[in-house]
């Protein structure tokens, strides 16, 4: 998946940068590097290549960053790939 890349603007990633606390655990569990920590703030510095999975949001500590899993282009996307490789049609949150 090098390089792959959603649809412009359609992720659900936020981060309330107030409450973040630094701790870097929404970077390291990161598929994508969509996150790093900069001067003991996280940052979004690739918001169109997160897939929504969720990882972020799940360990951080604070709730600082939040995401909807399984929504948008990356639900689509990931129906379409399973039914290629199962072959049985497979339901998505997207449009």
């Amino acid at each position: 998946m090098k390089g792959y890349r959603y649809l412009d603007g359609v992720a659900t990633l936020r981060l309330d940068a107030e409450a973040c606390i630094g701790c870097g655990m929404c970077a390291a569990v990161c598929p994508h590097r969509v996150l790093v920590v900069r001067e003991r703030k996280a940052e979004i510095i690739d918001f169109n290549a997160c897939m929504e999975c969720g990882a972020c949001a799940k360990n951080c500590p604070v709730d600082a960053v939040t995401v909807t899993p399984g929504v948008g282009c990356a639900s689509y996307l990931m129906a379409v790939w399973l039914s290629k490789i199962t072959g049985k049609k497979t339901e998505s949150a997207c449009c």
